[in-house]
């Protein structure tokens, strides 16, 4: 069993930035692949990104690629997802997740989920 705590939400304007953290607490965190999935009213959720083990690979959603970075610190179990140029239409709540397949396709490509946090982008 795997922790994740995210942390970071909050409401910023179109244009802004935000980083998100995730804590992962539990079994070997560091043998995992890690991602970040969003969830908007009334929608799916849909995967943001994944990183690799060793932090060497990472996989964006084309809704996000060039504006999000995803990275992760093994020695403190932490991942995070650093967003910029955000826009309206990012808002939604952003899970922290484990991910059993990389890259992560859909959420049946997830083993752990955070319990999320919420990300508002006004315009």
């Amino acid at each position: 069993q795997v922790k994740l705590v995210e942390s970071g939400g909050g409401l910023v304007q179109a244009g802004g930035s935000l980083t998100l953290s995730c804590a992962a607490s539990g079994r070997t965190y560091s043998n995992y692949y890690m991602g970040w999935f969003r969830q908007a009213p009334g929608k799916e959720r849909e995967p943001v990104g994944g990183i690799s083990v060793d932090g060497g690979s990472t996989y964006y959603a084309n809704s996000v690629k060039g504006r999000f970075t995803i990275s992760r610190d093994n020695a403190k179990n932490t991942v995070y997802l650093r967003m910029g140029s955000l826009k309206p239409e990012d808002t939604a709540v952003y899970f922290c997740v484990v991910i059993r397949q990389f890259p992560p396709q859909n959420s049946g490509s997830v083993e752990y989920w955070g319990q999320g946090t919420q990300v508002t982008v006004s315009s």
